[in-house]
């Protein structure tokens, strides 16, 4: 798994998405680990069935709850 600083998810926020999309990255921020950013697919897996049947809102409704 990647891992960058939350400055270098920002400042090179479309880099992220494209590594996202092979691997999971984890975004540090002051040295300690905040969030993973992975592919829809990946979510998909993660979640299961639930997630499939969502609209890309819905996973983020999901997400949310």
């Amino acid at each position: 798994m990647k891992t960058v600083t939350a400055k270098e998810a920002k400042n090179g926020f479309g880099k992220l998405l494209d590594t996202a999309l092979s691997q999971p990255v984890t975004v540090e921020k002051h040295g300690r680990p905040v969030i993973v950013v992975l592919s829809i697919d990946e979510y998909r897996k993660l979640a299961g069935k639930r997630a499939k049947s969502r609209s890309s809102s819905g996973v983020a409704r999901a997400l949310a709850e």
